[in-house]
């Protein structure tokens, strides 16, 4: 079941041109480095500051935030820079003492995301609280779970909300710190089109060379905003080092980003793409097709092993359509990697049809 929201634009408690972009360090480390960190940044254009003040870390022993110490510090920034400032909360308490102090923004951490009893209690801290809260995605790939904790957020009467995806874990060996796994945000954007959604491509990549470009995919796919940790000595912090870039790289990657239009009135555009994607709409429904056809002689091959006892799983004949049909992709010139996953689905479902078929009781024994 789909949950409305009813929440207000990004604009109204988040003004910015054409991205909202929220910088600032990883973590508060010090007073003079977050001061001399924002002071930077205020010409920059960006709509917010951040910095850690608790973190909460993987391992025991790393740099844990100066937690309220680290508060008044916030104070000063806000007194200097004219900008909203935003820090992550874990704990009542942290709602607490961030609205003591005066700070402007919150977000809702992925490993507090990641735990349905942790939001509940901060979505309790929340009720009667006029103040906007980002919630970013869980540690692990699992929408419902963002779902869940923007929807209990919501529910404690808080109508300033964004979602911020910075990535998810994964066993597997990849070139990012927290594979991005698009379809995930693409598909939390569909079940809630007004819904702000940013991007964290620090905490993506875990690589400032590779902060911009993954940005730029974001802003490609309509993000409305980017977080970017930014630190005046990034090689020097105390966490995140890797994943840092400076104020004056961040300046140079918000001047080469390219902001796309959503839409346009150009009507020889709009005619032209009407008629590329009704081409796409024939060809969807021809891949259907075959796909039900295809199926429709899997049921058949089921019928026929149930008939002779075979099994279901015929591991030459997987291995065999694994190996060729990546093959036949790459002489279209198409992406393998696609057609395996494509045919791993397929597989998948075959079984699936045929494990029906085999628990099915044969006519001739019926009679």
């Amino acid at each position: 079941m789909e949950f409305e929201l009813d929440i207000l634009p990004l604009s109204v408690w988040l003004p910015h041109q054409e991205a909202a972009i929220i910088a600032g360090p990883c973590s508060a480390e010090t007073e003079e480095q977050l001061v001399a960190t924002c002071l930077q940044l205020k010409d920059l254009g960006v709509s917010a500051l951040r910095a850690g003040i608790w973190k909460p870390r993987t391992r025991p022993g790393n740099f844990e935030g100066h937690g309220e110490i680290a508060l008044p510090w916030v104070q000063t920034v806000k007194k200097l820079v004219d900008l909203p400032f935003a820090i992550e909360v874990a704990t009542p308490q942290h709602i607490e003492l961030a609205l003591k102090y005066g700070v402007d923004i919150l977000w809702i951490g992925a490993r507090t995301t990641v735990n349905p009893f942790n939001v509940q209690d901060l979505a309790d801290a929340l009720q009667g609280v006029d103040v906007p809260v980002m919630i970013k995605n869980p540690v692990n790939p699992d929408l419902a779970l963002w779902i869940g904790a923007i929807e209990r957020i919501h529910k404690a009467g808080v109508r300033k909300i964004a979602a911020i995806h910075r990535g998810f874990s994964s066993l597997q060996e990849s070139k990012y710190r927290n594979p991005p796994n698009w379809q995930i945000p693409l598909e939390l954007k569909r079940i809630f089109p007004h819904l702000p959604l940013l991007c964290d491509p620090s905490h993506i990549t875990g690589d400032r060379k590779m902060v911009a470009k993954v940005a730029q995919k974001a802003l490609d796919l309509n993000y409305d905003g980017l977080m970017i940790e930014t630190h005046i000595t990034p090689d020097k912090a105390w966490s995140d080092a890797k994943q840092q870039v400076t104020p004056s790289e961040l300046e140079e990657m918000i001047h080469s980003f390219n902001f796309r239009k959503q839409k346009t009135d150009d009507i020889e555009f709009n005619n032209r793409l009407d008629e590329l994607r009704k081409q796409i709409d024939e060809l969807d429904r021809e891949l259907v097709e075959i796909l039900a056809t295809r199926m429709y002689l899997v049921e058949q091959i089921g019928e026929y092993k149930r008939e002779n006892n075979i099994s279901i799983f015929q591991i030459e004949r997987w291995d065999e359509i694994f190996r060729t049909r990546p093959q036949w992709a790459e002489k279209m010139k198409l992406n393998k990697e696609l057609i395996q996953e494509i045919y791993k689905l397929i597989h998948v479902e075959s079984i699936r049809k045929q494990t029906e078929v085999m628990s099915q009781i044969p006519e001739k024994i019926k009679a």
